[in-house]
């Protein structure tokens, strides 16, 4: 039976990132995975998801163009060439990660792994099976999509995130079952490839965890672009038609109503992959696994990342997640960080956030004061055609410390990670005002909407 320092099962964001940060720690690291590395993110979601995007981005951009003096023909699409162009694109990825662990001489086990009452672990492929020996264990095993036990659900052909990226044509209309970050991304390329999109979500918002204001902006833009949105609605039964699939809801005074669609997406939420360590008898916290600041379940010398332990459930957390994991499982006390994990969306607009939210911040109980700079006013954003977003700075009022930050714009996922580093630097509105922004940027925001916060705003 073969031996290892520390065992890594699942081999996505959190898993492949420990394994490879572990075996910079000087250990001998096996990472198993039963499908292909990268996980969920690279395979079937944040690649995938932000490939087709850029090319709905580009369709609405040629659509747009008339407008600027750009005359152009009419804008025709091939699915079938954008699912090969994000094919391709994860596909270099996945060689880019295998060469990364045969660099850093781990074992990539392929097969299913499962950890056995002794902390042993069986690697299954097929009918064939092996044992494995570990000093310490990272369980990475993400998570899948989450189907509601809804009525009639089961009988009528139905999408998840895992599943949609394998449809051969562009269906007439769709219907998104869930406003969160997955469905309304899916909802801004559908409408791009001329779908009709309808979006379903229970809550009175879409993006219901992130803050109004972009809600607000975000949900003004898709309706621009034809997508209807039902929020407020609970979908109560779900049944095949000569029509379509019909889907039955109520919204909160009970009013029904009948949504019809070709097609259907499942996009309400992730649950955590936990079959492969059930013979362990762990805490939980609810359907995740309990986890201490060090990453450490209750199981001594066993350690969890990622999707399985709940928070957020983003790709850039897990990495961190893992890396933490790893320093620990090799003997360190790395505390995880939960302070300053950006947020984004990938829609049009484009919406980011990092730290609390208004609400949140004052639950705490915080002295708040926000600001909120429009970018009617910024000169690269009107340049661009796309000003209806704004940044919004949310701080202590008496001392000024940067709590969170807020914007919905265009390339705003990119711009993020200034907010985030105010954040982790625990930072003043005063240290951000004085920072020198280049000109012209949607960037200078972030500066503008801290001198509007102190008074001394020029342009607003």
């Amino acid at each position: 039976m073969k031996t290892y320092d520390i065992a890594v099962i699942g081999g996505g964001p959190a898993g492949y990132v420990a394994a490879i940060r572990a075996s910079k720690e000087g250990k001998r690291v096996a990472l198993i995975e039963a499908d292909h590395v990268g996980g969920t993110c690279l395979n079937r979601g944040c690649i995938p998801s932000k490939t087709l995007l850029h090319g709905a981005g580009v369709i609405d951009q040629i659509r747009k163009a008339s407008s600027w003096g750009i005359e152009t023909g009419e804008v025709t699409v091939s699915l079938e060439r954008m699912m090969a162009r994000k094919n391709l694109v994860i596909s270099r990825l996945r060689t880019g990660i295998t060469a990364l662990l045969k660099a850093g001489k781990i074992d990539l086990l392929a097969g299913y792994g499962e950890v056995k009452a002794d902390k042993s672990i069986s690697v299954r492929v097929g009918e064939a099976e092996h044992s494995i020996l570990a000093s310490s264990i990272i369980l990475a095993t993400g998570s899948t999509p989450a189907v509601p036990p809804i009525p009639g659900l089961s009988d009528v052909p139905f999408h998840t995130s895992d599943t949609i990226f394998d449809i051969d044509h562009i269906p007439a209309s769709i219907a998104i079952l869930g406003g969160g970050f997955i469905g309304v991304e899916f909802a801004c390329i559908f409408a791009s490839l001329g779908a009709n999109v309808t979006i379903i979500e229970m809550a009175d918002r879409v993006i219901p965890l992130e803050d109004a204001d972009a809600s607000r902006v975000l949900g003004k833009s898709l309706r621009s672009r034809g997508v209807s949105l039902g929020t407020g609605l609970k979908v109560t039964a779900v049944t095949n038609s000569k029509e379509g699939i019909l889907l039955q809801a109520v919204d909160k005074k009970g009013i029904a109503q009948t949504i019809t669609s070709e097609a259907l997406l499942v996009a309400a939420g992730r649950k955590p992959n936990v079959l492969a360590f059930s013979n362990l008898n762990m805490e939980m916290n609810g359907p995740f696994v309990k986890v201490n600041e060090y990453l450490e379940t209750s199981v001594p010398g066993v350690f969890a990342a990622g999707d399985l332990i709940g928070g957020w459930q983003l790709a850039h957390a897990a990495s961190a997640e893992g890396q933490i994991a790893a320093v620990n499982a090799a003997g360190g006390r790395q505390k995880a960080n939960v302070h300053a994990v950006p947020r984004c969306i990938y829609t049009s607009p484009e919406i980011a956030s990092v730290g609390l939210s208004e609400e949140e911040a004052k639950a705490r109980g915080y002295t708040v004061k926000t600001s909120i700079y429009q970018h009617s006013g910024n000169g690269k954003a009107l340049a661009s055609d796309e000003s209806g977003g704004f940044t919004k700075l949310i701080a202590e009022e008496t001392y000024g410390e940067v709590l969170g930050v807020v914007m919905a714009g265009p390339h705003v996922t990119e711009m993020i990670a200034a907010g985030t580093a105010f954040l982790q630097l625990e930072a003043t509105v005063d240290d951000l005002a004085e920072m020198i922004f280049p000109h012209p940027t949607v960037s200078e925001s972030l500066m503008e909407a801290a001198a509007q916060w102190l008074g001394r705003g020029i342009h607003t």
